[in-house]
């Protein structure tokens, strides 16, 4: 299927406080973030015309402006209200909304502390990252070749577009091979996450997931945890190593774009998506609201 490029679309995007025609939504070439990677971002997703978690997205964008050293010039209060704006006006009922902060170009240069911080939020329709079959299937990964960085080189606690050149190299060369994504290991060889999402891995009962100290603490991830608690799981979060994918029965990935997916293969490790995985599918997207027959999309996997 055909998908129109990003920059020929139809609708209105929310550009420094306007709306503007979706193909007039530009920046200059010389932009200090296009060169110098001082950019951040946000992805959210819209169900049934509500931006979920939207507060905690909007006060994460200001928080990582101000990890790479400005302060975004719009409070959460105003970017929510603005994210709302965009999404109605763009007749968005399920989809997705990218608001993005970045530094233009008064300045070109290493050092550019007079540069205007620029905003804009743009959202388009966006059903499932991956349709229930392949999610209840579970979906392949193999190990990247490069390394989440230590946070003393790099911050990482910003959702900065400069920490996702590695994502898009890794899933580049994951897509290449025939996997679907990879996992990247940190600077010290511990499991981090996937291009995009945070990893958890079923062990007896219990659930485990790698500490965020070198990576976010992902929106969907806390929810995720917090909807397992409530099923009485035990939830661990501690350094885990590769080798240990061996001792998990089940796999999955949390992420705004990947939801809850299961996991069947990663590396030389396989898992098969089961009752936790089938659980916590469940209770997430019955909290984000969205219905759809699980035990028919299994079936339909399975055949």
């Amino acid at each position: 299927m055909s998908v129109p490029s990003f920059d020929d679309r139809d609708g209105v995007i929310w550009y420094d406080g306007q709306m503007v025609d979706w193909r007039d939504a530009k920046l200059h070439v010389l932009s200090h973030a296009l060169h110098y990677a001082s950019c951040v971002f946000e992805g959210e997703r819209v169900y049934g015309g509500k931006v979920f978690k939207l507060t905690e997205h909007s006060e994460r964008l200001i928080a990582s402006g101000k990890e790479l050293g400005f302060d975004v010039p719009f409070t959460a209060e105003e970017l929510d209200r603005a994210t709302l704006e965009t999404v109605q006006a763009n007749n968005i009922v399920d989809g997705y909304v990218r608001p993005v902060a970045w530094r233009g170009s008064e300045m070109m240069g290493v050092a550019a502390q007079k540069t205007k911080i620029h905003v804009a939020i743009a959202c388009w329709p966006w059903p499932s990252y991956f349709s229930p079959e392949a999610r209840l299937a579970g979906i392949r990964l193999m190990l990247s070749d490069w390394r989440r960085p230590d946070p003393r080189t790099a911050p990482v606690k910003s959702k900065a577009a400069g920490l996702y050149m590695i994502c898009t190299l890794s899933k580049h060369k994951a897509e290449n091979l025939g996997f679907d994504d990879a996992l990247l290991l940190d600077w010290r060889g511990q499991v981090a996450e996937a291009t995009g999402a945070n990893v958890f891995f079923v062990m007896n009962g219990e659930i485990h997931t790698p500490t965020p100290d070198c990576f976010l603490d992902g929106i969907t991830r806390r929810t995720v945890i917090e909807l397992a608690k409530k099923r009485g799981y035990t939830v661990v979060e501690r350094v885990i190593m590769p080798e240990e994918m061996a001792n998990a029965q089940e796999c999955f990935l949390t992420g705004t774009a990947a939801e809850v997916t299961p996991v069947r293969q990663i590396g030389d490790y396989t898992f098969t998506p089961g009752d936790v995985c089938k659980a916590l599918i469940e209770d997430y997207d019955a909290l984000v609201g969205r219905t759809h027959d699980l035990a028919a999309a299994a079936r339909n996997s399975a055949a």
